[in-house]
């Protein structure tokens, strides 16, 4: 079943964890650019994990800041049991 994205916020590091599964040792990393980190399926390409790093700060600074990643956004539903 679908799961939906999981936000998780650690105030004392300052990133902000969106996570659409829990991180696994064997995920491949990239820097994205702009302190953003994405942990990624080494099977299937996926971003898996994004990790934003300085992110009160980041709202500090800006009105807004941009993911550097594409998203196909929909509602997970869950079946009544």
């Amino acid at each position: 079943m679908e799961k939906g994205l999981m936000f998780r916020y650690d105030r004392e590091a300052d990133i902000l964890y969106i996570d659409k599964r829990p991180p696994y040792a064997e995920q491949e990393t990239e820097e994205l650019g702009d302190e953003v980190i994405a942990r990624i399926n080494p099977d299937t390409d996926e971003i898996e994990n994004l990790e934003v790093l300085f992110f009160s700060t980041r709202l500090l600074r800006r009105d807004m800041f941009e993911v550097p990643v594409s998203a196909n956004l929909r509602v997970v539903r869950t079946r009544a049991s």
